[in-house]
């Protein structure tokens, strides 16, 4: 059986964890705000190029591109495929990172020659450490995403898409759907399946008055798809951003559940080991005070008093 001290330890070292846990609570709660609301903020600019690409399809449908799949419809592409995998920079979010590298493999068995790029220093171990070659390796932090790196992203996979050296492209991350689930999720980047785009949303007005687009409506879609793109791939980072935040709060949230029951059964532990050790002192205490008297009984004359 452990000692008191041995306890005291014990506690102390499991408040002293449940103190970083609540830290990094704090810190996971305060990232997951601040990068919810710089998504807030650029959100609005790539929901109206989203709009004006579909003000362009429902001006005319029958729109030839090479960032969408033909008027025949969706269908298998030669050529290899890339994905952009999103994971976190470090561990301690559950099964954050898991989950997207599982989805990845998942989706690269369907494909042959699958090109991988790489964000996040968790997948890059992960894959480096399986001996999976990584086509492109981001060395930006997953811990600050941002336009400019989304950017710089996306400009990297549509040249490579434009050289025809990647026939599709995919997104794998995870995306947020509330403030408890997240899911590891696959989205086709490019091309761009058109229905997205011709199926005309709710409350949306109709276009009465042609438009006039110059030099071409090709031309057009050529300058505004990179912006919808970048603003996709922004969006991918903020999300799996906040999910890893979220996964991470939920971890130090159970963590320091699991610190507070085992807090509370050393407790429990510690005060019954006191409490007989308090007991044991009391009885020695009294052990050798009975056994005193009985000492100073037996040294007492018997007998009265003697006569002369």
């Amino acid at each position: 059986m452990a000692t008191i001290k041995e306890i005291k330890n014990r506690i102390k070292s499991v408040k002293d964890t449940q103190k970083i846990t609540n830290a990094m609570y704090l810190i996971a709660s305060t990232k997951l705000r601040k990068a919810k609301s710089e998504l807030d903020k650029t959100r609005p600019y790539f929901n109206s190029v989203q709009a004006e690409i579909k003000r362009i399809f429902r001006t005319s449908e029958d729109i030839e591109n090479r960032y969408f799949y033909p008027i025949t419809g969706e269908h298998e592409l030669p050529g290899s495929y890339g994905y952009l995998v999103i994971t976190a920079d470090k561990g301690l979010a559950g099964a954050y990172n898991q989950n997207v590298i599982k989805e990845a493999l998942r989706l690269m068995k369907e494909h042959q020659n699958p090109k991988l790029f790489v964000v996040g220093e968790f997948g890059r171990h992960y894959f480096t450490s399986h001996n999976i070659p990584i086509e492109q390796s981001f060395l930006y932090t997953a811990q600050n995403p941002t336009i400019h790196r989304a950017r710089e992203i996306s400009a990297i996979l549509l040249d490579l898409f434009n050289r025809q050296e990647l026939s599709k492209i995919f997104v794998i991350y995870t995306d947020m759907k509330g403030a408890i689930n997240s899911q590891a999720c696959s989205t086709r980047l490019l091309p761009f399946h058109r229905a997205q785009f011709i199926t005309p949303e709710i409350h949306e007005e109709e276009i009465r008055i042609p438009f006039e687009f110059q030099p071409s409506i090709e031309k057009v879609l050529d300058n505004i798809v990179p912006s919808y793109v970048t603003g996709f791939v922004y969006s991918a980072l903020i999300d799996s951003f906040c999910s890893e935040q979220n996964a991470r709060m939920n971890a130090m949230d159970s963590a320091n559940r699991n610190a507070q029951e085992l807090l509370d059964e050393l407790s429990i532990q510690y005060n019954h080991i006191r409490q007989g050790a308090i007991t044991q002192e009391i009885t020695e205490v009294s052990s050798g005070a009975k056994s005193m008297k009985r000492k100073v009984k037996s040294k007492s004359p018997r007998g009265g008093v003697e006569g002369k």
